[in-house]
């Protein structure tokens, strides 16, 4: 494998996109820290579905945690539906970060900004490594990633709410590090409803369009626009329909975000619910 021991001072997707360019066949990640996770399915995508295909085994919390972000998630569900990655959960009693190819183990370290890929590739020891972690991964559970692909959600919105939107949704996502709304952020439902806001789409059919797609509940939806609209950030005019209560058209209420461009968007936005 020709990738330095001692990879020093470069982020965890320069490494383990190392690693993985070098691979072929079925690769075990054990036990992997959350950067490391993150970095597999959202800078390392193209790599596995050109070479490889990753088994992840990992404790459920950290992978709770990690997935909690929509766009890793959402990264993740992809290479789900594309036989690339599995997920699975267990008791480890694994202290290191371990990525295992057919040819070596690569024990992966982050301290601070450094990052190190330290293989072993002595036939004998990796032959036993990667024997013990197969059994271990055909007796751990799945893991029940209930996120939608981002090639659905990017899809539907455009099918189901129009091409602006969809155009106006990556956008954002591209100027977030995480979208994970834990107070800190905006999550998936937010951002959608933002969008919508500056589409002035309908909020039965964006929040019609979140259920179907798999993103949350048309009731977390009315939830979260009543929270963005008592915070200012959107507001509501009613629309009036043949049968039936009038549906709520959705507009951005500050002048802040009526002026953002697409890419701004998500920044405005999170600087006026600081």
């Amino acid at each position: 494998m020709s990738i330095d021991a001692n990879v020093l001072g470069t982020d965890m997707a320069h490494v383990l996109g190392s690693v993985l360019s070098e691979a072929t066949g079925t690769v075990y990640m054990i036990n992997p820290t959350q950067n490391l996770a993150k970095a597999l399915v959202t800078d390392c995508s193209d790599t596995l579905i050109s070479n490889t295909n990753v088994r992840l085994l990992s404790n459920e919390q950290l992978l709770k945690d990690v997935m909690d972000d929509f766009i890793v998630a959402s990264n993740a569900a992809e290479l789900v539906d594309s036989d690339v990655l599995t997920l699975r959960t267990g008791d480890i009693s694994e202290p290191n970060s371990l990525v295992v190819t057919t040819n070596s183990t690569v024990t992966i370290v982050q301290v601070n900004n450094r990052v190190a890929g330290m293989v072993a590739d002595d036939t004998e020891f990796v032959a036993d490594v990667r024997g013990l972690y197969e059994q271990t991964f055909e007796s751990a559970a799945s893991y029940p990633l209930r996120t939608p692909a981002i090639s659905s959600v990017r899809s539907t919105l455009a099918s189901e709410i129009g091409d602006e939107t969809r155009s106006d949704f990556d956008s954002m996502l591209t100027t977030l590090q995480t979208a994970r709304g834990d107070g800190k952020g905006l999550n998936e439902v937010t951002i959608s409803l933002l969008v919508a806001a500056k589409n002035n789409v309908l909020l039965y059919d964006i929040s019609k369009w979140g259920e179907d797609v798999g993103i949350a509940s048309k009731a977390t939806f009315s939830r979260t626009k009543t929270e963005l609209e008592e915070s200012g950030l959107i507001d509501t005019e009613k629309v009036p329909i043949d049968v039936g209560r009038p549906r709520l058209r959705l507009k951005l209420g500050h002048n802040r975000l009526v002026s953002a461009s697409s890419d701004q968007l998500a920044g405005v936005a999170k600087n006026l619910l600081a």
